[in-house]
């Protein structure tokens, strides 16, 4: 059997080393247009910034080690260009120029994605990078050691990352997104944590804006945004987003899906059975709405190749889908986040309710405990939807339990029930992921009702009340306009400065002690009664 995978880096060098460990005999062929086989793509950002030194720590594999440990052709600067299907061969291009027809029995598709296009009227080419190769990467680098600062465009992931370690260089660093927050996987509220961090490290951001216009500026950039703003740079990085990369599966007629991406079954075979798809360029299924999606993640891609290479084998594998679980460093703090989103699920029309609780990373009475704060997207069954994590230690173990418990189906009550192992300097009995099922469980069975911190300001016009109950001395350093400050417990001897005809937003800092008040209230007369969700931490970072 003759496979060719077209593509290298994390999918298709995969696929190949695992199908060798399964079937000796196979000829196995790798066309990679690229000048490496396989590296490490996620880590690119991180050489930019000088935290991984030594550029030869990025190269997973060369051509001659696969070679060598595999017996596997590796073709570098070769570009397939057209496939024929019927004839089950592919035209290669290729890096002197010439062509020639390569045959093969099955066929793997693992290009991966395109950055997408950024046009701005202006703007030198030269002064425009990405960030797709290493050869991209060598490009950012060069130009960063003689900028005094550079402008990055897309607050997602690569964006992020990217402005972060720029910024560990020591240079000015502005961030653009069209969209209103950053990191659009997280909700408002907690990207709100996130700005917060990015402009407390020097980072100058500009959200929900573009440029519209770039000119030279002496021996800079003049960048104008919609907004009317200004700024100066010396030169643009585009991180605005991938799409699939799908021109050979166009032209070979593949099916593709609503999204763009290539289809396939759950055994990862396109529309042809002689052909694979794996990776950034793949339509998959959603595992939490159900519907096809594009998940343009390591993770997923390097399971997927595993389950073709299975298949080529002989073997019988099915990919059942993602939920989509992506973590991200930005400077001091971790996030992450996995499955459905608040927002996602109200553009899907999939009922939905959340929580949010700030909580320790280990127990607060041993030294150097850090918040972490969790939000919850479940259905009104139960079922987890969707979880975030914003926070500094521990958060990513926090994520990864979410993701654990989404992934198996599970609902709020998993999460109370979790048991995690426990001692003071690593948790504490009650972990966040319990905090954060038991916050969703009260909420569940009616003990207390919740409100967003976007809906304050609309219910105050409307004849709400807010009441803070935490201390005059947190009250004073900031506070809810319009609300009154009656300590939690003072609040049983005050009940008559309440209003009874009205509703009553109850906060305190982080939730748990507004908790306590909505129940009190609720027992003692009062029926519009709503916990402000996450507490004024929540509504001031929220806020801006």
């Amino acid at each position: 059997m003759k496979v060719i995978i077209i593509g290298g880096v994390a999918g298709g060098a995969t696929c190949a080393a695992r199908l060798r460990r399964l079937d000796e005999q196979a000829e196995i062929v790798i066309i990679e247009r690229g000048d490496y086989v396989s590296f490490a793509n996620c880590g690119m950002p991180y050489h930019v910034g000088g935290i991984i030194t030594d550029r030869d720590d990025l190269l997973v594999q060369t051509r001659e080690g696969f070679k060598r440990r595999f017996n596997i052709d590796v073709r570098l600067q070769h570009t397939v260009t057209a496939i024929d299907r019927a004839a089950k061969t592919v035209t290669v291009c290729r890096h002197d120029g010439s062509t020639a027809t390569e045959s093969y029995d099955r066929l793997v598709l693992a290009p991966g994605a395109e950055p997408r296009a950024v046009t701005i009227p202006g703007l030198p080419a030269d002064r425009t990078l990405r960030l797709r190769t290493l050869n991209d990467m060598d490009a950012i680098i060069a130009r960063a050691e003689t900028a005094r600062g550079m402008t990055v465009l897309g607050a997602g992931f690569v964006g992020v990352e990217v402005a972060e370690n720029l910024r560990h260089r020591g240079l000015e660093v502005q961030l653009i997104e069209f969209a209103p927050q950053a990191v659009a996987p997280l909700d408002a509220e907690m990207a709100a944590l996130v700005q917060r961090e990015l402009k407390d490290n020097g980072i100058d951001c500009h959200f929900g804006t573009t440029v519209e216009q770039a000119e030279p500026a002496g021996a800079r950039l003049k960048l104008t945004l919609a907004d009317g703003s200004t700024l100066f740079t010396d030169a643009v990085v585009a991180a605005v987003g991938v799409v699939p990369e799908t021109a050979l599966a166009k032209q070979s007629g593949l099916d593709l899906g609503p999204s763009g991406g290539i289809v396939v079954n759950e055994r990862l075979q396109t529309s042809d059975p002689a052909i694979y798809a794996a990776g950034d360029a793949v339509e998959i299924r959603q595992r939490v709405s159900g519907r096809p999606a594009l998940t343009p993640l390591a993770g997923p891609a390097n399971k997927q190749t595993r389950i073709i290479a299975d298949n080529l084998a002989g073997g019988n594998s099915v990919y059942h889908g993602a939920i989509g679980s992506a973590i991200l460093k930005v400077f001091g703090l971790t996030v992450g986040a996995t499955g459905l989103n608040a927002r996602q699920c109200r553009q899907l029309h999939i009922d939905q309710q959340s929580v949010i609780i700030h909580a320790g990373s280990h127990a607060g009475y041993y030294p150097g405990a850090q918040p972490v704060s969790v939000k919850l997207v479940f259905a009104p069954d139960g079922k987890l939807l969707g979880g975030q994590v914003v926070g500094t230690t521990g958060a990513d173990k926090r994520l990864d339990v979410l993701a654990a418990i989404i992934g198996l189906g599970g609902t709020i009550a998993d999460l109370c029930a979790f048991e995690q192992a426990y001692a003071p300097p690593y948790s504490s009995a009650k972990d966040p992921v319990n905090l954060a099922g038991f916050a969703a469980e009260n909420l569940q069975r009616g003990l207390v009702r919740g409100v967003e911190y976007d809906a304050v300001d609309r219910w105050q016009e409307e004849g709400a009340q807010v009441l803070d109950v935490r201390t005059p001395g947190e009250f004073a350093r900031g506070h809810i306009p319009g609300a009154i400050n009656i300590p939690l417990d003072d609040l049983r001897g005050r009940l008559a400065d309440l209003p009874h005809d009205r509703k009553i937003i109850v906060h305190c800092q982080v939730g748990l002690r507004s908790y306590l008040a909505s129940r009190i209230l609720l027992q003692c007369g009062f029926t519009e009664v709503y916990n402000l969700s996450g507490g004024y931490r929540t509504y001031e970072a929220a806020r801006g």
